[in-house]
């Protein structure tokens, strides 16, 4: 169990990364992002799970935010995931 929590742990963790990553380019891009092969390929990474974030939210939420959206759900997933982690490595001691 504590290594299956410590892989999707470590998953959430990268799809983090790779939604910090597709956000940095698109700022960085300067409104060309559409046509930058670093941003199609984080775009790519990240679809299943802005995908599954836009089904879960109401669809008064723009498609543009759908992404920073994604991003924070996430996030508390991981902050959840480490509490969870910790709380078992408190008890198993």
């Amino acid at each position: 169990m504590e290594f299956g929590l410590a892989v999707l742990h470590e998953v959430v963790k990268f799809i983090g990364l790779l939604l910090i990553g597709q956000g940095l380019v698109f700022v960085m891009s300067f409104g060309r992002h559409e046509r930058n092969p670093i941003y199609k390929t984080f775009r790519f990474l990240t679809s299943p799970v802005v995908r599954l974030v836009r089904l879960i939210t109401p669809a008064k939420v723009a498609d543009r935010h759908v992404p920073v959206v994604s991003f924070f759900l996430v996030f508390w997933a991981w902050v959840f995931l480490i509490m969870v982690r910790h709380e078992l490595m408190q008890g198993s001691a």
